[in-house]
């Protein structure tokens, strides 16, 4: 689900809509940094595109940390067996 999120930044109020996965990753990531969310995101807005929106700077951020991770969409998949069994046809 998209969810509108207001925070500051540089002392100005914004919002924002991104969905709950992206939200929940950028949580993940600032913590991981040890670093406040409100810095992260910050940062993501110094360092984006100025003809690029605020939320797609944060999607691609965390398409780009999650694949530095080495994730995979496959990773996210339920292990149903049928991966192990395809390569054996």
């Amino acid at each position: 689900m998209i969810r509108k999120h207001s925070i500051t930044l540089h002392g100005h109020r914004t919002s924002l809509s991104l969905e709950d996965e992206f939200w929940t990753e950028l949580t993940a990531i600032a913590a991981a940094r040890a670093i406040p969310l409100a810095g992260l995101i910050s940062e993501i807005d110094d360092n984006r595109d100025a003809d690029s929106n605020l939320s797609s700077a944060l999607r691609l951020h965390v398409l780009a940390w999650l694949k530095s991770a080495g994730a995979t969409p496959q990773d996210n998949q339920p292990d149903n067996g049928e991966a192990a069994d395809a390569g054996a046809r």
